[in-house]
């Protein structure tokens, strides 16, 4: 049988890569490859540092999706590919690569896609995860000073600037695409649990 791909989209912060992995947890991971939007970020390693800062990185157009879908396409194939490495410090590729290699079961996960018409009739399943806008902006902000070496200022002003109105504009009116919708991310173990047995059932 022909890979499956499930989508799992939602905004910043709303916990789609906890419900991912928790997903990946519960159904094995031997069957199951995850590929992540975010590696597909353009390289801007040809502009100043303070140039890639400026970015708008909410923008569907900031993504390689032309190099996600040939990926996507190749391990329908049943072909292995080499997922781009992302710095989130630097806003470029590193140059290296992972290896991700074809699998029952492909988890694709990121905030914008479901809003590519070229993408999303790839996915055999859409599930959207739905958190409110406070927590997600609270563990956005936990998670880029953290992990991105960014200024608390910094991250509020690109959530005002850009990460709000790109939400408003592309990544809620995406959530009309999916088939599922998960309330609350990754604390919905309902919802986790159900999801895992249905791809358990897929690979058996």
């Amino acid at each position: 049988m022909e890979p499956v791909i499930i989508g799992v989209a939602g905004g910043t912060g709303s916990g789609k890569t906890t419900v991912a992995r928790a997903i990946l947890d519960r159904a094995g991971t031997s069957q199951i490859s995850l590929i992540q939007h975010d590696a597909y970020y353009k390289d801007l390693g040809d502009l100043p540092l303070a140039q890639r800062a400026m970015r708008n990185f909410d923008h569907p157009d900031a993504l390689d999706n032309d190099l996600l879908i040939t990926h996507l396409k190749e391990l329908k194939a049943e072909r292995s590919i080499e997922m781009p490495i992302y710095d989130f410090t630097t806003h470029t590729r590193t140059g290296k690569t992972q290896r991700v290699g074809p699998n029952r079961v492909i988890l694709l996960e990121g905030i914008l896609i479901f809003a590519d018409k070229a993408l999303r009739p790839l996915m055999d399943a859409k599930i959207f995860v739905d958190t409110q806008a406070d927590i997600r902006f609270i563990r956005r902000l936990q998670r880029d000073i953290a992990e991105r070496d960014r200024t608390m200022e910094s991250v509020v002003h690109q959530y005002l600037a850009t990460v709000r109105p790109m939400h408003e504009q592309f990544v809620e009116p995406s959530k009309r695409y999916s088939d599922i919708i998960i309330p609350e991310g990754g604390f919905n173990e309902v919802a986790i649990d159900l999801i895992a047995a249905h791809i358990k059932s897929l690979l058996q």
